[in-house]
C-alpha cells in the first residue's frame, strides 16, 4: 500500500460469462483501472452450456491481485470489496479440498427443458406466483440433484463436505477462505427457487426436484453491509466485502435507476431489460414466461421488479466473429453499421436464437437464422441486420415487460459492451418509441453500480448520492412514426412466428 494515499476505493469484481474484470472504483466515483482475463464456456452438446468453475477462481484472483497492486501504485486505498456475478450458473464442490466437481452448469443451458416441462402442469401457476418465473427451461436444483448419484458427489454428501452454489456462493466462499456459505436475492431469484414475497427459499419446489435442502447457501442481503472479510492469503488484507450482486442488478445501480417506472437495457452475453416497480407485480400463467418477477436489489428492504432477456446477443456476435469469421471482431460490425441508412429494407434478417426464443414464448428448438441475402447484398447491410435483429428483441422484451407493468418507462437506460454501438442504440430507440440514455462509461455500469451498493455508508450516504458522479447522458431519441416502428417490429415478430409454425408441423 502507498505509505500516503490520496483517496479511498472500492476493489469491484465482475464475474460474467465471457470474461472477469476487477476495477478500482473511487470514492468520487472514478474507475482508473481495470483488469481483464477472458473467458469460455464448452458446448459439448445441443443445450449443454458448461462452464469451469476452478477457472472462475483462478481468473478472478489473478485480475483481483491486479487491480490491488495498481491501486497501490496510484495512492489509492482500497478499504472494501464489491462483488458481481452471472446469475444461475452453478456448481458443486468439496469443502475439504476446495475443489470443484465437473464443470458447473451455465444460466444458458437448457438439457431439462423437456424434463421441466413435465412439472409444469403441476407447478407452474404456484411457481408464477411466488418465485415470478414458471418451471422454465433450466434448473440448478434439478441439475444438482441429477449429479448426487455420481460417486464422488455421494460420498462427500454423505461425509457432510459437498458444497453446492451459484457463481456468488462460489466466489465469496473461495474469497473469504471457506469461512462463508451465502447467496443474495438478486442471484437467488433467478434460479427459480425464491419465494418472493417471503424472501425465502420455496423448499417445497426445490424438495420436490431431488434436492437435499440442507445444502442450500444462507440467504442474506445484497449489500450495503459487511458480507464476509477477505481471508488474508488473498490480498494481505482482510477488507469486509460489502455488496455481492448479479450482475444485470449491479448494472441498474450503476446507470441511476432506483425510482418505480425506470427501466434498463444491459447488454453482455445476453440483453436483459429490467423494470422497477412500485410494488411487486401479481404475475400467472396468462403472463408470458419470459417475462419474470425478480429483486432490483436488497439492502434491508426489497425493490421489486420485473425482468426478460434474449440469452444471445453479444455471444452470438462474438459467435459470427470468432467460429464463422464473418466479421473480425463485435467492433468491426457497429463501425460497417454506421455508414448504412439503417432503415432501407435492404438488410438481412437475423433472428439470435442460438439458444432458442423467449419471446412470444420460450421454445428452444428455435435456431438462429440470417436470412433475405442475395448477390447484392453488401457486409455493410449484413452488419445492420445484426444489429437490427439484437434491437428487434429488445423492444420485444419491453412490450413485455410494459404489458405486466401496466406502465410504459418514458425512457431506457442502456449499459455493457454493446451500448456503445451507436446503430443498435438508435435502432433500439426506433423500435420501442422509447429514448435511450446512455451515460459515460456505461460498459463499467456493473463494476460502478455494485460499488455504489458497497459505499453506501463508507464513502456516500444513499444510492442516489453515489449516483451523482455519473455525468450528463448522450441521448437517442425515437426517429421513426409510431406507423413505422409497429410494421416493422410486426414484420420481425411474424417472421420469427412462421419459423415455430413451420417447426409444429415438421
Amino acid at each position: 500500500m502507498s505509505s500516503n494515499p490520496t483517496q479511498r476505493g472500492i476493489l469491484a469484481i465482475d464475474e460474467g460469462t465471457t470474461g472477469t474484470r476487477a476495477a478500482i472504483v473511487t470514492e468520487s466515483g472514478d474507475i482508473p483501472y481495470i483488469s481483464y482475463r477472458q473467458l469460455e464456456t464448452h458446448n459439448p452438446a445441443p443445450g449443454v452450456v458448461e462452464q469451469s468453475f476452478e477457472l472462475l477462481w483462478d481468473v478472478t484472483l489473478e485480475v483481483l491481485r491486479d487491480a490491488h497492486a495498481r491501486a497501490r501504485d496510484l495512492g489509492i486505498e482500497p478499504v472494501a470489496v464489491s462483488v458481481a456475478t452471472q446469475r444461475a450458473t452453478s456448481g458443486l464442490w468439496d469443502a475439504a479440498t476446495g475443489q470443484p466437481y465437473g464443470h458447473a452448469m451455465v444460466w444458458q443451458d437448457t438439457r431439462y427443458a423437456e424434463k421441466l416441462a413435465e412439472y409444469a402442469g403441476d407447478w407452474d401457476a404456484q411457481l408464477r406466483r411466488t418465485t415470478g418465473r414458471p418451471a422454465g427451461v433450466r434448473s440448478p436444483y434439478l441439475w444438482a440433484a441429477e449429479r448426487l448419484p455420481e460417486p464422488e458427489v455421494a460420498r462427500a454428501l454423505e461425509h457432510g463436505t459437498l458444497r453446492f452454489g451459484t457463481v456468488d456462493t462460489w466466489l465469496t466462499w473461495k474469497l473469504t477462505g471457506g469461512r462463508t456459505y451465502i447467496t443474495t436475492p438478486t442471484n437467488l431469484a433467478a434460479c427459480g427457487g425464491y419465494d418472493l414475497s417471503r424472501d425465502a427459499y420455496l423448499h417445497d419446489w426445490i424438495a420436490a426436484l431431488g434436492f437435499p435442502v440442507e445444502l442450500l447457501p444462507e440467504i442474506t442481503d445484497d449489500g450495503a453491509t459487511e458480507l464476509g472479510r477477505l481471508a488474508p492469503e488473498i490480498l494481505g488484507a482482510e477488507l469486509p466485502i460489502r455488496a455481492v450482486m448479479g450482475d444485470q442488478h449491479g448494472a441498474i445501480l450503476g446507470l441511476g435507476c432506483f425510482d418505480a417506472g425506470q427501466s434498463t437495457c444491459i447488454h453482455g452475453t445476453g440483453s436483459f431489460i429490467d423494470q422497477i416497480l412500485a410494488s411487486r407485480a401479481a404475475l400467472d400463467v396468462t403472463v408470458p414466461q419470459a417475462v419474470t418477477g425478480t429483486v432490483g436489489w436488497r439492502a434491508g428492504a426489497t425493490v421489486p421488479a420485473v425482468e426478460n432477456f434474449t440469452a444471445a446477443t453479444g455471444s452470438a456476435l462474438n459467435w459470427l466473429c470468432r467460429e464463422m469469421r464473418m466479421f473480425v471482431d463485435p467492433l468491426e460490425i457497429t463501425e460497417l453499421a454506421s455508414r448504412e441508412t439503417l432503415w432501407t429494407g435492404t438488410a438481412p434478417r437475423f433472428v439470435p436464437a442460438l439458444t432458442g426464443i423467449r419471446l412470444p414464448v420460450i421454445d428452444t428448438r428455435v435456431r438462429a437464422s440470417i436470412s433475405g441475402m442475395d448477390l447484392s447484398t453488401t457486409r455493410g447491410e449484413v452488419a445492420v441486420g445484426m444489429l437490427e435483429g439484437i434491437a428487434q428483441c429488445v423492444a420485444q422484451s419491453v412490450d413485455a415487460n410494459v404489458a405486466v407493468a401496466g406502465v410504459r418507462p418514458d425512457r431506457l437506460c442502456v449499459g455493457g459492451g454493446l451500448s456503445q454501438s451507436d446503430p443498435l442504440v438508435q435502432m433500439q430507440a426506433d423500435l420501442t418509441g422509447v429514448p435511450m440514455l446512455r451515460y459515460p462509461d456505461t460498459d463499467k455500469a456493473t463494476l460502478r453500480g455494485t460499488s455504489f451498493l458497497a459505499g453506501v455508508g463508507l464513502f456516500w450516504d444513499s444510492l442516489p448520492d453515489a449516483a451523482a458522479a455519473m455525468g450528463r447522458p448522450q441521448v437517442f431519441t425515437p426517429q421513426l412514426t409510431d406507423d413505422q416502428r409497429i410494421e416493422r417490429t410486426d414484420s420481425w415478430r411474424a417472421f420469427v412466428d412462421r419459423q415455430r409454425a413451420a417447426l409444429d408441423a415438421a
